[in-house]
């Protein structure tokens, strides 16, 4: 019986000089697209980090009060690892986030102010791979961030932010999803692994209540696990994938 043959992912396109990552919480980014974002930087491109919430409501055994502050840190630690700089908070409240004009607004406000070519997010979804149940917060900033790329360039959706000084963006390309059941393109993860198990151990007190395993076998068995899956749609190499939605 013949083998069935693998659908093969296509190199992300690399004609943009801007990106902007939009996720609900800390960490998201790091459980696997952080090597892509540590290739980008690398190759001298610009990405800049908005989270939805500071993630407070994400340890059990913390109180929100002392978690967000902690947390807050551990990402602008964790993006520093992949070449990030600009890390901002929009201050949504961890595990409650509601999709729909307000949080659209803001992260239409993000992309103006930014002004990226590539925006990146999270599962969208209502499952991951059609096993697992998401969270209603990745849910609703991944479908937001997908909307706010087309509100950010219309001048009559949101136009208090023109008034605030923020002029349209209509110059977004791509908006890639990362976490995706149905992958069309990839980035090589190998340049930017090594940095990317060092990126999601800055999580480290996160990563201490998740698990009893050792934090650095934790993240270097889960995210070498997960490049190399991927790697077999893309060439047998290391890969972080992505579904890529042209605009």
């Amino acid at each position: 019986m013949t083998e069935p043959t693998i659908s093969q992912l296509q190199p992300m396109p690399d004609d943009w000089q801007r990106a902007l990552a939009v996720v609900a919480h800390p960490d998201d980014l790091e459980y696997g697209c952080a090597a892509a974002i540590a290739a980008w930087t690398d190759a001298g491109r610009e990405v800049s980090y908005v989270l939805a919430t500071r993630g407070e409501a994400g340890i059990d055994t913390l109180d929100p009060a002392r978690c967000g502050p902690l947390r807050e840190r551990e990402q602008r630690a964790s993006a520093a690892v992949v070449g990030v700089s600009e890390v901002a908070f929009l201050d949504h409240a961890d595990g409650v986030i509601e999709y729909g004009p307000a949080l659209r607004r803001d992260i239409a406000a993000a992309i103006r102010r930014h002004r990226p070519e590539l925006v990146i997010t999270l599962n969208h979804r209502d499952t991951w791979g059609g096993t697992a149940w998401n969270t209603p917060d990745h849910v609703a900033v991944g479908r937001a961030t997908l909307d706010a790329a087309g509100d950010a360039g219309n001048r009559w959706i949101f136009p208090e932010l023109t008034e605030q000084g923020l002029q349209p963006w209509d110059g977004v390309r791509w908006v890639a999803v990362a976490g995706s059941a149905s992958p069309t393109h990839a980035v090589d993860a190998t340049p930017g692994l090594e940095r990317a198990v060092r990126s999601l151990l800055e999580h480290r007190t996160y990563i201490e209540a998740l698990t009893d395993e050792n934090p650095e076998t934790y993240a270097r068995t889960l995210l070498t696990g997960f490049a190399e899956e991927t790697g077999k749609r893309f060439g047998n190499r290391p890969a972080v994938a992505f579904e890529v939605f042209p605009r």
